[in-house]
């Protein structure tokens, strides 16, 4: 009797490594696919920049261009991770699976919240971020916005609507990797 069980938790723990490998492994595809679409829609971004080719204004005001069919603001430049992303209009699970997206408010009225995956090709580093390290987010009308990181935190996932309503100019946030929290980092202009 003590053999069958053994064998059963034996079969079980087998299992769920199996299952946490395959999960890891989807993952990796998911944060791969998402770092080669980021770089390709990001050479678009730069260069409509460049050609002062803004498309259109989207439901926030900010001004955006359509790439690959998706509404873009601009685009964030991260130094200390060596990251620059472009950035949605707008947010959904579905959007956010490609880039980081605008969550909510804009970089002209000092309230603009951007939300990503944790994948390594997004926000999956922000919590290496140090108060001091700067971030940019460039609109597609070139206009820089200049950063200070000066808050580092992990919230409870329930508590996003808090940081929409703090009074940084902006804020940057992702899941932690258990899921249960996210990482949010409060910067003000510099």
């Amino acid at each position: 009797m003590k053999n069958k069980i053994a064998l059963i938790c034996m079969g079980m723990g087998a299992a769920l490594v199996f299952a946490a490998l395959v999960l890891l492994l989807w993952n990796r595809k998911a944060d791969n696919q998402a770092g080669r679409y980021t770089e390709k829609v990001l050479r678009g971004i730069v260069s409509s920049i460049e050609n002062s080719d803004s498309g259109g204004i989207d439901d926030s005001g900010m001004a955006a261009v359509v790439m690959d069919g998706n509404e873009y603001v601009g685009y964030l430049t991260i130094p200390a991770l060596e990251l620059e992303l472009p950035v949605m209009s707008g947010w959904d699970y579905e959007r956010l699976k490609l880039s980081p997206c605008r969550y909510a408010g804009t970089a002209k009225t000092n309230d603009l919240v951007i939300a990503a995956h944790n994948y390594a090709s997004h926000f999956g580093k922000i919590h290496e971020l140090n108060p001091n390290d700067l971030v940019y987010f460039v609109d597609v009308d070139n206009r820089i916005f200049r950063y200070k990181v000066v808050l580092i935190d992990t919230i409870s996932s329930y508590d996003v609507e808090k940081v929409v309503e703090s009074d940084y100019a902006l804020i940057l946030f992702t899941c932690t990797y258990s899921g249960r929290g996210r990482v949010a980092v409060y910067c003000e202009r510099d």
